[in-house]
């Protein structure tokens, strides 16, 4: 069942409200999932309800994406404001120290909670921010223009697309590697989703200059990468072990950039592994 919390983060300006919506299921340790730029939280359902067989599941839409609100003036949407957010969120919900897994975005931003210690676990599943200048504006180029036609096609016109196997690759492949695999109805939500995420446009301002760059010594930490990744290629993932060299590089046979989709029961299992 999905539900807000709304809570203060620090700004220049004096304490700021944020609201996050997210859903909340199973039992055990707690487990955050963190989804990427211009998707929602809708992107983990192949797997939640497998990773709730052993994990409390809270899965949350970033602000300015899916059902959370925009940060309010006074907060930006870099990488320092977005770990703070999700510090207060966790104290909110009276999570001490859950593990974390995100994918893309969520991976960065996981991994940026991992550095300071604010989580049990990573697992970071194509993560942001292990890319050269040339493969940053060719994955940025790809995004941009990934959100204009979601905003230039009519809704009659993607439900249309949605409920063909071929409609749906048309509209999801950069992300999928087995596009015809998602739901027509999750197909539109998606679309729906990156279309009208009033955060797009400054979170992809604010990544043109994230690297990340630290080690997280002491803690347990996955880095995933599918194999058919078309959007931050897989050699990047051979950077994120040379800049942390703690963490266990697992390769997804057959899996996009968004690989939850691609293969759930491989995609849990890895993430369960990660986090025991």
């Amino acid at each position: 069942m999905s539900a807000t919390v709304s809570f203060n983060v620090p700004s220049p300006l004096g304490p700021r409200s944020v609201t996050v919506s997210y859903a909340r299921e199973g039992a055990g340790e707690p487990l955050l999932l963190l989804h990427g730029i211009g998707h929602h939280r809708q992107a983990w359902d192949p797997v939640t309800h497998i990773l709730a067989a052993e994990r409390e599941v809270i899965t949350v839409d970033l602000p300015g994406f899916g059902a959370s609100p925009g940060l309010p003036a006074g907060l930006a949407y870099d990488l320092p404001t977005t770990s703070a957010v999700f510090a207060a969120f966790c104290e909110a919900l009276e999570l001490e120290r859950p593990h974390v897994a995100g994918n893309s975005l969520g991976g960065l931003l996981a991994l940026e909670l991992g550095r300071e210690k604010l989580v049990r676990s990573v697992t970071a599943l194509s993560p942001a921010g292990f890319w050269n200048e040339t493969e940053r504006r060719y994955a940025f180029g790809i995004l941009l223009s990934m959100r204009h036609i979601s905003r230039r096609l009519p809704l009659p016109l993607v439900e249309q697309l949605s409920r063909s196997a071929v409609g749906r690759t048309a509209l999801t492949s950069t992300i999928y590697a087995r596009p015809g695999r998602r739901a027509p109805e999750a197909v539109v939500a998606e679309t729906l989703a990156l279309a009208r995420a009033t955060g797009f446009d400054e979170t992809l301002r604010a990544g043109a200059t994230v690297q990340f760059t630290d080690d997280i010594p002491g803690l347990p930490v996955t880095v995933a990468w599918g194999t058919r990744d078309r959007l931050l290629l897989r050699r990047q993932g051979v950077r994120a072990k040379h800049v942390i060299p703690g963490a266990r590089l697992v390769h997804l046979p057959g899996c996009g950039h968004c690989p939850m989709n691609d293969d759930p029961a491989l995609v849990a299992r890895v993430i369960l592994d990660g986090s025991r």
